[in-house]
Parts: structure tokens; C-alpha cells; sequence
């Protein structure tokens, strides 16, 4: 499954380390870093948004997905919000990272660092339709828990 398709990307510092990339040849996403003049510490609750210093041309029905690193979560409880951060293809600016710091101790962002990671992803466009009653499934309406899973 899968395939390649083509991604622009626009360097806004001219900082070729800045650059997303695949850290396996397995990786489902390319890890976004941080292209900051100085250390941002964010302290424990606290949040920050991270520049990349990029900003990325995506064909029509595709979206990049920015998702929280699992290292960060697991070892200093630092998660991205927002996430999956929906970056649209229509968007040219720079893409930036919310990140939160749900640990312990500050956190502290320095030039380079791997903040989140980007998966990019095909998109529908919805059409709408009314209509005065749905079909039916097994499940009907229950709600969050309902299948007993």
C-alpha cells in the first residue's frame, strides 16, 4: 500500500537542517524540528508553539497531520495539542508545533530538537445530503462504551 507523491517545501530561515525526515524506512511520519533563535523552556502545564521553519505546497486531497512524538509523551509527558493538527493544502505559511508539557519538570526546546512529527494523508471533500431519517446498523445510537469493548 501506499505511494510517494510530491511535497513542496519552502525553507523560511534557509536552514536545510530544518527539514522534516523519515527516521526508518518503516516510518509512517517525518519528524518536524524546531528551528528556534533561543532555548524556549516550557514549564510544567504550560504550552508553547514551536516554529519549524517551513512552510510546505500539497496537491488537493492531501493534508499533513501533525501528531505528538510518543518519545516526548512517555519520557517527559510533553504531547502536541491541537493533534492531529490539520495542515490544509491550501495553507502557505509556517507550520508550527503546540506543544504542551504535562510532566514534572520544564522542557526545554533547543534549536534542531524533534518536536512532532508530520504524516501526510489523502483527503475526501464531503457533499452533504439531507435526508429525514438514517439507515439503520447493530449499533444504532449508543454512545461512547456501547459496543462493551
Amino acid at each position: 500500500m501506499g505511494g510517494d507523491c510530491a511535497i513542496r517545501v519552502r525553507l523560511l530561515r534557509g536552514v536545510e537542517d530544518s527539514l522534516p525526515a523519515y527516521q526508518t524506512e518503516g516510518s509512517a511520519g517525518m519528524d518536524l524540528k524546531a528551528d528556534v533563535d533561543a532555548e524556549i523552556v516550557i514549564p510544567p502545564m504550560g504550552r508553547a508553539m514551536i516554529p519549524t521553519g517551513i512552510a510546505l505546497s500539497m496537491p488537493p486531497g492531501v493534508e499533513g497531520q501533525v501528531r505528538p512524538r510518543s518519545g516526548l509523551a512517555i519520557r517527559h509527558g510533553v504531547t502536541c495539542l491541537n493533534a492531529p493538527g490539520t495542515i490544509d493544502s491550501d495553507y502557505r505559511g509556517e507550520v508550527c508545533v503546540i506543544l504542551a508539557n504535562f510532566g514534572e519538570e520544564p522542557f526545554s526546546v533547543r534549536r534542531g530538537d524533534r518536536v512532532a512529527q508530520i504524516v501526510f494523508s489523502g483527503t475526501l471533500r464531503a457533499r452533504l445530503e439531507v435526508v429525514p431519517e438514517l439507515e439503520g446498523t447493530p449499533r444504532g445510537e449508543g454512545g461512547f462504551g456501547h459496543t462493551g469493548r
